[in-house]
């Protein structure tokens, strides 16, 4: 299996620890994560790899689990982190039948690089790898992206999960409607009656607007406090290899 299907990288102006904490704290993960709904640590005994349970919503009445095994490395020679992870479901419902992955901190200057590979199996025998490819794959890596954006608006701004979630749902409600208005002239007829003698202003007005406003909610950045998959870098700039610590526990199956 290759591990770098989905690559996912984002520079966060915070403090490595603080990075670290809510990354591999399972209560912070989960806030930020969108790909899970829940997050749990399971006993372990001394020594062994840290395995955990995972849940995600897929929809009101749908959810779907799984577990995995996962390892870090704190204190590396060369001042970077590490962490690594392999994880499946057993359900049927689920597309992802097993994958492993990686996330690695480096320091880079005032902030840190912080990235993912990771790739995984999918199931549902012949149907199961169009579907992945056609429409799974690219979900999983855009909800990966803005979830990353999401953390590094919550270290960065202060911008909470949760306030930064109902934020994009406001601006994308916003986007819709005013796309809405614009295509459909809603309100049009209602604009020429209420301005009386200016009406034939408005008439020769309001297209060349209902335009500008168009082009604006389709092409207009995000606001600054909106998470957004398009500010993380989506293709790795150089080769990249899997670390070591992945390797390792992959062996351990």
């Amino acid at each position: 299996m290759s591990h770098t299907g989905l690559y996912i990288e984002a520079r966060i102006r915070a403090d490595l620890d603080d990075l670290w904490t809510r990354t591999q704290e399972p209560a912070e993960h989960q806030r930020w994560d969108l790909r899970f709904t829940e997050i749990e640590y399971l006993p372990r005994a001394e020594g062994e790899p840290q395995r955990f349970r995972y849940a995600s919503r897929v929809l009101p009445l749908l959810t779907v689990a799984g577990t995995g095994v996962s390892a870090g490395e704190r204190e590396r020679p060369d001042g970077t982190r590490t962490s690594a992870l392999r994880f499946s479901s057993p359900q049927p419902l689920s597309l992802l039948a097993e994958g492993s992955g990686y996330w690695r901190y480096i320091p880079d200057g005032d902030g840190v690089r912080f990235l993912t590979g990771y790739d995984y199996r999918p199931r549902w025998g012949a149907l199961g790898a169009p579907v992945d490819r056609v429409l799974f794959r690219p979900l999983m890596g855009w909800a990966t992206a803005w979830s990353f954006d999401r953390l590094r608006l919550w270290l960065e701004r202060g911008i909470t999960p949760e306030r930064a979630r109902t934020n994009w749902l406001l601006e994308m409600l916003a986007r819709a409607l005013t796309i809405t208005l614009a295509c459909t002239g809603f309100g049009y007829g209602s604009l020429l009656r209420l301005t009386g003698p200016f009406a034939p202003l408005f008439f020769y007005a309001t297209p060349p607007l209902a335009l500008v406003a168009l082009s604006l909610a389709l092409l207009a950045p995000p606001l600054p406090t909106t998470p957004a998959a398009r500010r993380c870098l989506r293709t790795p700039p150089t080769r990249v290899r899997a670390p070591r610590l992945l390797c390792a526990l992959e062996n351990q199956r």
